[in-house]
This record gives structure tokens, C-alpha cells and sequence, in this order.
């Protein structure tokens, strides 16, 4: 744990949060900024900065959670969101889920998806470059 980062301090009870779930491997609360009633955080205990800092064991419990917390707050419709970096929007340097309820269309996350045009030959090109670095 980072001695510094406000999720570690959550996670040690020097902050109070709003605790959902805990287990041994990761912790759930509310966020106090939440853009819908239910906004909540599942984070893993070890500190990381991004997916690639945290075991896959950690990870693999993350989604779970996030799924039963959407379940718990009844919302039929909601984002899970999982940021890296800090012009990915990644406020707390501490990799963290939201699972954000979006009741209606003033609620919740809102998103914009500037999709682009590509070339299918270019796009062959780059699966196949990444299939082989998997």
C-alpha cells in the first residue's frame, strides 16, 4: 500500500467511506461524487496505478463485484468504467471500477464516442501485430 494515496488510506480506515463489500483481495464503496445515486468504487487492495500494476487475481475479482453492486442498486441500465492514466481521466492514482447507474438520460455518465473511419487492410494489419504480441 502507498502511504499517500487517498484509496490505500480508505482501504486502512484512516478516511471513512461508505464500505459495500470486502474481501481479502478488494474493497467497494460509495463514491462521495457520484454522478447517480448507486455511483460506487470497487478497487483492489495492492496499490497500483494502472491494470498492468495489479495481479490478475485482484483483477479477476473486480468485475464480480461491480456486476452485484449494479445488481444491489436495481439499475437495469449503467457503465462500468475503469480509467489509466491521467489523460484517460484517471483522477486517483489507484486503479479503480466505477459501476455508474444511468437511470435517465440527465443522470449518470455521459459519454461522447468520436468514432473514426478506417481502412480494412490497415485494421488486418494491426490485429495481427498485436495477436502477436499476446
Amino acid at each position: 500500500m502507498s502511504a499517500v494515496c487517498v484509496f490505500c488510506k480508505i482501504i486502512k480506515g484512516e478516511i471513512p467511506s461508505f464500505k459495500l463489500f470486502e474481501s481479502s483481495k478488494v474493497y467497494a464503496f460509495l463514491d462521495i461524487q457520484p454522478l447517480s445515486k448507486g455511483h460506487a468504487l470497487v478497487i483492489p487492495k495492492t496499490h497500483g496505478e494502472k491494470l498492468f500494476d495489479i495481479p490478475d487475481g485482484e483483477l479477476a475479482e473486480m468485475l464480480p463485484v461491480a456486476k452485484k453492486l449494479a445488481e444491489a442498486a436495481g439499475a437495469s441500465d449503467f457503465n462500468i468504467l475503469q480509467n489509466n492514466g491521467t489523460i484517460a481521466h484517471q483522477v486517483v492514482p489507484h486503479v479503480h471500477v466505477h459501476m455508474i447507474p444511468k437511470p435517465n438520460d440527465e443522470e449518470g455518465l455521459g459519454i461522447q464516442w468520436p468514432a473514426k473511419k478506417v481502412n480494412m487492410e490497415d485494421l488486418k494489419v494491426l490485429a495481427e501485430e498485436l495477436k502477436s504480441k499476446m
